[in-house]
This record gives structure tokens, sequence and C-alpha cells, in this order.
């Protein structure tokens, strides 16, 4: 046994090199295959396995590198002899694993494959190993079966890679296990392993990916089909261990989350992609379960992915395939699941959504004794929940022609929304504007804050453009402004409260703009094209923001609460004040409203001749290319690339991060040492201070009285002064031309605004 361990642990340490081997490939068949008893299914080594199973004649090859194995009597085996012969089978099973990877690497030396390949084919040939690990899944020992599925998934993958026969044995054990709903570990394994040769086919970098998922999935695509219906037809109460489903059902999201996932980006369309959208009240009807809360989380969380088509992000390790325009059917699909989400909310869905349970912490999820337990809700919950409402009414107010439609949905499916916030919006803050829930809820996780604003964007323009062409937006303006505030979407008041959370810095926005972690170039985009046009509205709201902190004593720089305000009041913002000076004739107000939402925006992301690419994307309309566009109303219409290379926008994004904080400490500098009187001064009617665009932050004393509308309009002067000098310096990530012309628009208008005060 000694000796049959060191051989193992020679060849692991040789394979883990990638070294050549020099023997003969048989020869290291006989220390590689695993033997499998048939009591309780106990392993035993390949010296063990030829003695006690009949297999005579067979004796260990001594040209492999050590002493020939003295075998033991199997009469003589004891529990430590036992005991080593699961530490055998696990190296064996890792050296099986890490010689498949090494033949799957394009960094393995030619010869070296070649004989890793070899012996591999003669495992699955003619020791039928596939079968053996197959078999082992029966085995009491937790570890011994993981062991066996990761090296059961490699050996297939390494199958339809080379073009082999998929093994038969386990087309059977995955159709016999999965054609209905069974409690055994069989199925689990079974699950495991079929995610993790998805999660293969994705991580690999072979240009075949299409056709060796459409060849695996060909074998499975009705079993997934009747597994499906299976599993969510079961009574969870009536379960006798409720673990197990837990455990199949957690294991079954993530194979349906790869399945959705290499439907959208590798473009293939099999029955089994699309089982999601086919019944998607099946899944639904999770969350009413009486089941633990990180379920329901799981479900909601799976759901959010799959609205933003964010499915397999967190799954596929490696690189993620650049994400294919969606196609009309993608479109449907996700129509049929955003009506069948807001089907269940109308039902009450909401009601039965854990918000109060355990939180799992890095040490468990356990209250030590002697310390306090301060309940509070889930926050994750809270914005899935959230952001998958939004989702579901921007995509379906995208396929709906009908204004008046629109606005009931919207009232209905907002009020259910902010009624189920309402209870976890602590602390209260009496006040006017429910538009603030957004801000609140999302603070603590950026992307998703920016994905509900963009969301909520494209459900105003949308539903706006609706009442234009019905003429009734002209008609009731100010209902129509009530209605906006009322119901928590005007996309001014949540850029504002966007802005007051992270200071009215430029320096943040700059960060967001070159990050290609969050939508924001997207978002802020479209929003500087609907704010050129809407200007004299955004004035309006800025003076009702100033004033109603005046009045209630807040300060523009309050820190701002991780969670959401109390909505009780549901007043909404006054409208007596009004724009000074409106630039824009009152006819083309609202033209903007007839740009399509759903149409992406496109901008260069390339830097002189060189075109940067990363694999994080955002939405399915990231992955096509980000084209300079010659005016500001080409954007909307083009779609927002995100494809920056990794570490060279790592680069890009420190060195231009140094370059504005410096550039900010040297003009604060120059400032606090200059008896000079500020030049340009800027007087507002409503106050006496004076101060000058040419300061790089107004006084703390000044900020106060000259209101939101001069530090957003300094933000933006500050964010285009810092694009133009990275720019000027070549570190701008991407072409920020078409960008900088909308700045450069706002800061016209705004100066004509000025100017008449």
């Amino acid at each position: 046994m000694k000796v049959f361990c060191e051989v193992l642990e020679q060849l692991y340490k040789k394979v883990l090199l990638g070294v050549t081997l020099e023997n003969d490939s048989h020869d290291y068949i006989f220390y590689l295959n695993p033997g499998v008893s048939d009591q309780d299914c106990s392993t035993a080594t390949s010296l063990e396995w030829a003695n006690t199973c009949g297999i005579q004649g067979r004796h260990p090859p001594i040209s492999v590198g050590v002493a020939p194995i003295a075998v033991a009597p199997a009469c003589l085996k004891t529990n430590s002899l036992m005991s080593s012969s699961r530490e055998v089978m696990l190296l064996q099973l890792t050296v099986i694993k890490v010689m498949t990877t090494r033949i799957l690497s394009i960094k393995t030396e030619f010869h070296a494959k070649e004989k890793y390949r070899d012996i591999i084919k003669i495992l699955l040939e003619s020791a039928k190993v596939d079968s053996k690990l197959i078999y082992m899944f029966q085995n009491s020992d937790k570890l011994l079966c993981h062991m066996a599925a990761q090296c059961l998934a490699l050996l297939l993958y390494f199958q339809l890679r080379e073009k082999i026969t998929l093994s038969n044995s386990w087309i059977a054990f995955c159709q016999k296990n999965l054609s209905e709903y069974s409690e055994s570990n069989k199925a689990i394994y079974c699950l495991w392993t079929l995610t993790a040769i998805i999660k293969e086919i994705f991580k690999d970098s072979c240009s075949q990916k299409t056709e060796i998922l459409k060849q695996f999935l060909t074998h499975f695509n009705t079993v997934f089909e009747v597994f499906y219906n299976s599993l969510f037809s079961q009574h969870f109460e009536n379960c006798q261990d409720t673990s197990k489903i837990v455990n199949i059902l957690m294991c079954f999201l993530e194979l349906l989350e790869l399945l959705i996932a290499s439907r959208i980006y590798l473009k293939l369309h099999f029955t089994c992609q699309r089982i999601l959208f086919l019944k998607p009240s099946c899944m639904l009807e999770v969350i009413t379960w009486p089941i633990q809360a990180f379920v329901k989380r799981k479900v909601v969380i799976f759901l959010k992915k799959c609205l933003l088509f964010k499915v397999g992000e967190d799954l596929c390790r490696g690189s993620v395939p650049p994400l294919m325009p969606p196609d009309r059917h993608v479109a449907m699909d996700m129509l049929a699941l955003a009506n069948a989400v807001l089907q269940a909310v109308n039902s009450g869905l909401l009601k039965t959504l854990s918000v109060y349970g355990k939180h799992s912490f890095f040490g468990g999820d356990e209250v030590q004794p002697g310390c306090e337990h301060i309940a509070s809700p889930d926050h994750v919950i809270l914005r899935a929940a959230s952001l998958v409402i939004m989702k579901s009414l921007e995509i379906k107010f995208q396929n709906c022609s009908s204004a008046s439609e629109m606005k009931v949905d919207l009232q209905r499916f907002m009020s259910e929304l902010l009624t189920f916030l309402k209870p976890h919006l602590q602390p209260s803050l009496q006040l006017h504007n429910p538009c603030k829930w957004l801000s609140r809820v999302f603070i603590e996780q950026d992307d998703d804050m920016l994905e509900a604003a963009k969301a909520s964007l494209g459900i105003y323009l949308t539903l706006t453009r609706g009442c234009e062409a019905t003429e009734s937006l002209t008609q009731g303006k100010e209902m129509w402004d009530h209605h906006t505030h009322e119901n928590g979407y005007n996309p001014h008041c949540i850029f504002l409260f966007f802005l007051k959370n992270i200071g009215f810095d430029s320096t943040v926005l700059l960060d967001f703009l070159i990050s290609s972690e969050t939508c924001f170039l997207e978002y802020f985009v479209r929003y500087l094209k609907l704010l050129q046009k809407d200007w004299d509205n955004f004035f309006t709201i800025c003076n009702n923001f100033d004033a109603t902190e005046s009045k209630y004593d807040i300060s523009i720089c309050d820190s701002v609460p991780s969670l959401v305000q109390d909505q009780s009041t549901n007043r909404t913002i006054p409208h007596h004040l009004t724009a000074p000076h409106s630039h824009i004739d009152v006819c083309a107000r609202h033209s903007w409203a007839s740009d399509a939402p759903s149409e992406p925006l496109k901008a260069v992301m390339s830097k002189g001749t060189d075109t940067m690419c990363t694999s994080s994307l955002s939405s399915p309309r990231a992955s096509q290319s980000l084209v300079d566009y010659d005016s500001s109303d080409d954007s909307e219409v083009e779609s927002t690339d995100q494809c920056l290379a990794n570490s060279k926008q790592t680069c890009l994004h420190q060195q231009a991060t140094k370059e504005i904080q410096d550039a900010a400490r040297t003009s604060r500098d120059k400032e606090e040492f200059s008896l000079e009187p500020p030049s340009r001064p800027l007087f507002l009617k409503e106050f006496d201070t004076a101060f000058s665009f040419d300061c790089e932050v107004a006084p703390n004393d000044v900020v106060s009285e000259v209101g939101i509308f001069y530090r957003i309009v300094k933000c933006f002067q500050e964010l285009q002064d810092a694009i133009c000098r990275l720019q000027k310096k070549n570190l701008f990530p991407y072409n920020p031309t078409a960008l900088l012309k909308l700045l450069k628009y706002i800061e016209v208008i705004s100066n004509k605004t000025m100017n008449t005060l």
C-alpha cells in the first residue's frame, strides 16, 4: 500500500507540472483505475480490487519508477487499511481530474497532452471508469461522491471535446433519475454534474462551444422539461425530508440559469432553455411555499438576473462569452416572464415574501450568547424584489400601446411596491417625495440602483410618449407631474436624489463613467437627452427641493440612511415655482418623448486605433460596439458597449482617478492661498451670496444657501472639465466626444437660465 501511494504521488506531481510521461500508457492504468466493491459501495485500490474481485494474473508494473508492490491478502484488511484505501481512491480521482484539466488546457505541451489523452481514452474505453464513477454516487462518503462527480464532469466534457460518443451509462443514469422527482442523492449529483459540464463549455476558449453544447443538450432536452414539471408540482409541506427538496431546488436553479445563459450567449434554441418562460408560474409559486427564506431570496435574485440579462455571470468561471443581440423569441419570452411576475404581484405575491429572517455572515447565522440580535429587514430581498417589479413594468410597457392602460398598471403596481416597502422604510422622514424610495433602497448596491434608475427612466419615457400621442400630456400638465411624483418615478427627482447621495461629487460620476461594472453610461446619456429638452421642469423641481429642505430644515449634505423613508404622508411636490426663463418652444416641450426608450445607446469606446473589450456586460444590447455619433440625438438609438480590456481598463481607471484627484487638490490649494476674489460671480435672486465657477468646491455655508441647482450645474462643469483633461492626456478609456456634446449643451442652457436670475 505504501509503495502504491508513492507511485500515485509521483504521478500526481508530474501531471501537476505538465511533465511528459515516459512509460507506456497501460502501465499507468493499473494505478489510476479505481475499484468499487458492492458492500456499501465502499472503495478499494486497484490492487485490492484485483485480489478481491477475482482478476487473476494481473501484477503491478514495475517500470513506472518504484519497487514492485507487495500484494497483501484480502483477509488481512483492517480499519486502517480501509482508511488508506479511501485516501488512495481520492488521490486516484485527483490525478484523473488534473490530467483531464491538462488535456483541456492550451498551455500544456503537445507531447505531454498526447500522452495524457491516450491514458484517459484507455480509462474510458477499457477500464469503463465512467461507469465506476457513477456507481460511486451511492457511497456514503460525501467527499468521495463529490470528487467522483468532479472527475465525471471533466471526463464527459473530454468526450464532447474529442467528439467521442457520450457515455451511454451516464445518459441512462440521468434519464432514469430525472424522469421524475426523487429525494435520492443520485438526482442531486446528476444535476451537479450536468451543471459542471455546461460551466466547462462556457469556460473553454474553443470556437465550437455552440456545437458542443448542442450535442450535449440533445440527449437531455426532454428529460429537463419532465423534471421541471415534476419538481415544481411537489407539495413542500408533504415532503418527508425538506432538506432534500431544498438541495435539489438549489442545484436545479443553477442548472436552469446556465441553460438560459447558453440560449442568450450561444444562440441555441432548445425547449429546455425556455422552460422558465413557458411556465413561469411554477417558479413564482416557490415564493409562496413554506420554505426557508434563503430559498425565496435565491428565486427572486434568479428572476432579477433573467430580466436584466445577467444570467450566468456568477456561475461561469473565466470570461463570459460576448452577449449576442437579443432576438425576437427572447424578447417575447422576457415579456411572458414580466407578465407572469406582475400577475403574481397582483395576486399578493409580495405578501408571502419573507423579509425578516436570519442573516448570513462570514461567521454564520447564529447569534452568539451575550450578543444582542437586532431584527432588520433583508436588504437583498428588498432590492431584488423592487428591481424585478420595475424591470417587469418596463418590459411590459415597451410592448403596450395604450397610455391609459400603462398609467393604470403603473399606479397599481407602484402602489403595491411602496406598500410592501413601507414597513421597512425606517427611519421615517415625513417628507413629501415618494421618489426618494429608490435611492434609499438601493444606496448600498450601486449597480442595482442604476439598473432601477434606468428602468424607471424607461418607464417614464415610454409612458410620456404614449400620453403625448393621445394629446393628454399637455392638457393635464400638473396632473401628469403629480402622477410621476406620487408613484415615485419622476426621473429628475430620482437623479437629484442620486447626486445628493454621492455628495454632488464629480469624481464619483467620473468613476462610474470609466467603470464597466454598471449601466451608468447608458443611463446618464439617456437622462442628459431628457434633461436638455425638459430643462424647465428640472429647474422647477430644483426650486421645489430647495423650498422643501428649507421648510423641513434639512441640509443638502445630510447623510442618507441605508433604508427607505416612510411614505405615509403621500404628499406631492408643490407646483407654484416655475422656471424664470423658457428656452424651449412650448409645442416642442416634449418632443423627446418620441424617442424610443428601448433603443440602445451608441458611443465611441475606442482610443486612437486601439479598441478595448471586456467580458463584463450589463444588458443584451451592450455587446454591440459603441460608435461615435454626430449629434446628441443619435445617442439613444445606439448601444452602450462596456467592452474594455480588464487589465488595461484597470490601469486607465487608476491613472484617471489619480489625475482628477490631483487636479482637485491643486485647485483647492490655489483657492486656499489666493487672496483675489473669485471671478465670474453668479447671483441668485433668492440669495445674496456670490460664488464662482472657478472654485473647486464652494464653502459649506455657501452651499447650504445657493441651493441644489447650482451644485448640479457645478458638478456637471467639473465632470466636463475632468473628461476633457483625461481625453487630452489619452487616459479616457473610450472616445467621450458625444458625451461632451451633451454636457456642453447642458452648460449652454444652464447659463441662459442663470443669466436671467
